[in-house]
């Protein structure tokens, strides 16, 4: 957490222990706090504050959008999910809509096919779109304000997954997609709280059950604390993402992935192409056998990254991101998943570079975890 979401919570901790759902004055100083808190994050996203809804993170908002849909649409309906999305998506929307669900292409670079896209639309319109606005696994911005434009002028509504997407790239533009879902760990809130955009006007049929708060859309007593310290990181985050600031994190990363690829022969930066999360570089490493962990030996040089794939003996699948963008399983089982904050300094790049050139030397036999 920043210390921007850390003071937020203490004083809220402090301040705001009663129940919001309450009518004594604890309650009632609580169900202020939260809903001064709903109105700065729907001025973040510019929409109105009766469209956004707490939750415990992207995982329940996902699930919640896809749960709706599935108790709403009719049985011949038909959606068109990105193949890339979250599993908490995918696997959500398989549940609730089983064969009304559509995957939209993917090309090599992790970016949607928007000529397919584009295309089809009219054609045969769906009851929804979803497309996340930033990959979780490769960094690899989605058009999403394209795709935004386009279901508007179709009438169809559109769903868009940000939770990689803020804190890091600016929330401006998000609040006029039709659903929006994001979690405040991404951008240095706490674990286990996040909000979900939806439209105001209709019933939400709601995931969870049992209480009528958040305007009977999603039961629980609400993370008062939570809510607060989340929309307080944001707002510290927002506050960073000038231009010029995104063009300094863009820099190191470009710094360390042309070094990283100038001294590791068969290094291969997914989607390079591409525009990307400054602070996301995935990458194939070099041929190896599949006993060198990666994430093992790096770990113990100090260094947390992940991997593209589990390296089984006798049992290598890719990630459903990994296959939609082509790779095979043996470039899947060598990918390797670099991340940072706005706190990471330059240094720890240049480190973490030399981190992985160590790593081949440190193997010296068959491998012992």
């Amino acid at each position: 957490m920043n210390q921007d979401a850390i003071k937020a919570w203490l004083d809220a901790v402090d301040r705001f222990s009663g129940n919001p759902s309450s009518l004594h004055r604890m309650g009632s100083r609580a169900e202020k706090a939260l809903e001064d808190a709903r109105h700065s994050m729907a001025d973040l996203l510019a929409c109105s504050p009766l469209d956004i809804v707490w939750t415990s993170g992207a995982t329940e908002s996902n699930n919640t959008i896809w749960h709706h849909l599935g108790k709403t649409l009719a049985p011949d309906a038909e959606v068109w999910i990105s193949s890339i999305e979250h599993p908490c998506s995918v696997d959500s929307a398989r549940y609730w809509l089983g064969k009304r669900v559509r995957w939209i292409p993917v090309a090599r670079d992790g970016v949607i096919e928007w000529e397919w896209l584009k295309s089809r639309m009219g054609k045969r319109s769906p009851q929804l779109v979803c497309v996340m606005a930033a990959n979780n696994e490769t960094g690899c911005l989605q058009p999403w304000q394209a795709i935004r434009d386009l279901c508007a002028d179709h009438g169809v509504p559109f769903f868009c997954d940000a939770a990689q997407w803020l804190g890091r790239l600016p929330a401006d533009g998000l609040g006029s997609c039709d659903w929006v879902s994001g979690c405040a760990h991404k951008f240095g809130g706490p674990n286990g709280v996040g909000f979900l955009k939806c439209p105001s006007s209709g019933r939400l049929h709601a995931l969870l059950k049992g209480g009528p708060q958040e305007a009977h859309r999603r039961a629980g007593t609400e993370n008062v604390p939570g809510v607060l310290s989340m929309v307080s990181a944001l707002l510290a985050r927002e506050a960073l993402l000038k231009p010029a600031a995104i063009k300094g994190k863009q820099a190191i990363q470009h710094t360390f992935e042309t070094m990283l690829l100038e001294e590791m022969p068969g290094v291969r930066v997914l989607g390079s192409c591409v525009q990307r999360l400054w602070n996301t570089s995935t990458v194939v490493m070099p041929a190896m056998d599949c006993r060198i962990r990666w994430v093992v030996k790096l770990d113990k040089l100090g260094f947390a990254v992940s991997t593209g794939s589990a390296c089984a003996s006798g049992n290598e699948k890719p990630s459903h991101v990994l296959e939609a963008m082509a790779l095979d399983p043996s470039e899947a089982s060598r990918v390797l998943r670099f991340s940072s904050g706005w706190e990471t300094p330059q240094d720890a790049w240049k480190e973490l570079r030399l981190a992985v050139q160590k790593v081949p030397a440190l193997v010296t036999g068959p491998f012992n975890a």
